[in-house]
């Protein structure tokens, strides 16, 4: 149920965006979410459709972008992708050092809209 807040505040967005710019439809929103973020596309495309009712955005299309999760090594300062299922094991495949530091995988965020 965290979808909801969430989308609430990404459909908000592209309103502000499409009303500041004079625009009647919105056609797609694409997002990127990364994959250590816990977001469920089935969640995220029902509430969409929910709280889109009744605005420019209702019968858009919401594209989601899995951004992977990037570490960087705290030994020699080399960034990596981790698996999610292995982010309790990861090790540094350049110098196989167990502690990173998170560069990306927790965020979402709006990266364009096709409108009319």
């Amino acid at each position: 149920m965290h979808e909801l807040p969430i989308i609430d505040r990404i459909l908000k967005i592209a309103l502000k965006h499409a009303q500041a710019n004079k625009i009647t439809k919105i056609v797609t929103i694409k997002i990127r979410i990364g994959k250590l973020s816990d977001l469920e596309e089935e969640w995220i495309q029902r509430y969409f459709r929910y709280l889109s009712r009744g605005s420019l955005a209702e019968g858009a299309k919401v594209r989601i972008e899995w951004m992977p999760i990037r570490m960087r090594c705290n030994n020699c300062q080399e960034s990596y992708e981790v698996d999610r299922k292995n982010m309790m094991d990861r090790v540094c495949p350049a110098c196989g050092g167990k502690d990173g530091n998170l560069l990306s995988g927790k965020e979402y965020y709006v990266k364009e809209m096709e409108v009319q």
